[in-house]
C-alpha cells in the first residue's frame, strides 16, 4: 500500500486560490459535504451502502485530527465479490470542478500543470492506491471518495476526466473518473481507488506498472484501444530511470560514467530524434521492482544528479 504523500496543506488555499489538494488539511469553515449516493440518504451517518462509508468530514479540522486513522491501509481479507461486476464508469462531458484544477500548482517543492483536456494524454509509469484512511473524505474536487468506486487522483489530468488504466503485467484495465489529486510520489503517476486497484491486479501488493490513457468523452469512437501487456524476458514491464537528456552527446557520457561507476544497475545512453533534434538519453535499468525504482532514485539524487524520471517499457 503507497500513502498518499499530500495531505498537509489546508483546503482554505484550495478554495481561494483553487490549489490541487486531495483530502487533505482543511480549514474551509461551512464547507457542506457533497451528495451522498442514490439509496443512501436514509443511512445513518457511519453506514455503509454498496461501500459507501459517510465520516461527517469536518473540514475545519487541522490535519492531525481530521482523519480517523493514523495511516492508510486496505480493507482485510479477500476483496468483495461484486467490485469485479461493478459497471466502469461511462465517460461523459462535465464542467471543471471549481476546486482542484489552479495551474500551474506547486507541491513539496515540484510544479505542476493541469491539461486542458485528457484528450491525447498517454503515460506509462507506476501506480499507487489509497484506500481505509481517506474513505469518505474530501477529494481535491470537494467530492467524497469512495473507494469502491473506480475513480482515481493524477497530478496533471483535469477534474472530473476519465481514463483508461492498464496493468502491463497482465493486460486487465479499467476505466476511471479522476476526481482528486496526487499522487506526489515522483515516481508515481497514478494513485487509484481501492476497487480500481483491485479490478486490474494491484491490490494487495500495492504498486503496479500502468499505462494511463486519457479519454475524450466527445468523441467516444475514438476511444484509445486498450496497450498490450509489455514484457521482458523476465516476464514483467521493464522499469528504467532517465537521469538526464542531452544535445551534446559528451555531457550524456560524463553523466552515464558516473552512473556505471556507482554500479546500480545497467546504463545506457540512447539517441533519439524529438522535434528534428538528436538527444541523447542517459537510463537506468532495467530495475527488478518499484521497491528497487525508489530506492535507487534516492541514491542517484544524492549523487548530485536530477532526480531521475520513470520510464516503463
Amino acid at each position: 500500500m503507497r500513502i498518499r504523500w499530500w495531505r498537509g496543506l489546508s483546503l482554505l488555499a484550495a478554495v481561494s486560490a483553487l490549489t490541487a489538494c486531495g483530502g487533505h488539511k482543511a480549514t474551509r469553515p461551512g464547507s457542506e459535504p457533497g451528495p451522498e449516493p442514490a439509496g443512501a440518504a436514509a443511512a445513518p451517518q457511519g453506514t455503509t451502502h454498496h461501500g459507501w462509508f459517510h465520516r461527517g468530514d469536518d473540514t475545519s479540522l487541522p490535519q492531525d485530527r481530521r482523519y480517523g486513522d493514523s495511516s492508510d491501509s486496505s480493507p482485510t481479507g479477500a476483496p468483495p465479490s461484486y467490485i469485479y461486476s461493478l459497471p466502469e464508469p461511462v465517460p461523459k462531458a462535465e464542467p471543471r470542478s471549481l476546486y482542484g484544477n489552479k495551474s500551474p500548482y506547486s507541491v513539496l517543492g515540484q510544479t505542476y500543470s493541469v491539461l486542458p483536456s485528457a484528450s491525447g494524454y498517454d503515460e506509462r509509469g507506476i501506480a499507487s492506491f489509497y484506500g481505509n484512511k481517506f474513505h469518505g473524505y474530501k477529494t481535491s474536487s470537494l467530492e467524497d471518495y469512495d473507494m469502491y468506486k473506480f475513480t482515481a487522483a493524477s497530478k496533471v489530468l483535469p477534474l472530473p476526466s476519465y481514463a483508461r488504466v492498464t496493468n502491463l503485467s497482465n493486460g486487465k484495465s479499467v476505466i476511471v473518473r479522476i476526481n482528486d489529486r496526487g499522487p506526489f510520489h515522483e515516481n508515481r503517476i497514478i494513485d487509484l481507488s481501492y476497487a480500481a486497484a483491485v479490478r486490474i491486479g494491484i491490490w494487495p501488493k500495492g504498486t503496479g506498472l500502468v499505462e494511463v490513457q486519457g479519454i475524450d468523452p466527445s468523441a467516444p469512437d475514438r476511444e484509445p484501444p486498450p496497450p498490450a501487456p509489455v514484457t521482458t524476458h523476465g516476464g514483467s514491464p521493464g522499469i528504467y530511470l532517465q537521469v538526464g537528456a542531452f544535445s551534446d552527446p559528451a555531457n550524456a557520457e560524463r553523466v552515464a560514467a558516473q552512473l556505471r561507476q556507482a554500479n546500480f544497475a545497467p546504463v545506457q545512453v540512447e539517441q533519439v530524434q524529438i522535434n528534428d533534434r538528436t538527444i541523447h538519453r542517459v537510463r537506468v535499468g532495467p530495475l527488478d521492482s518499484v521497491d528497487r525504482a525508489d530506492t535507487v532514485t534516492d541514491r542517484i539524487e544524492g549523487m548530485g544528479l536530477p532526480r531521475p524520471k520513470v520510464a516503463v517499457n
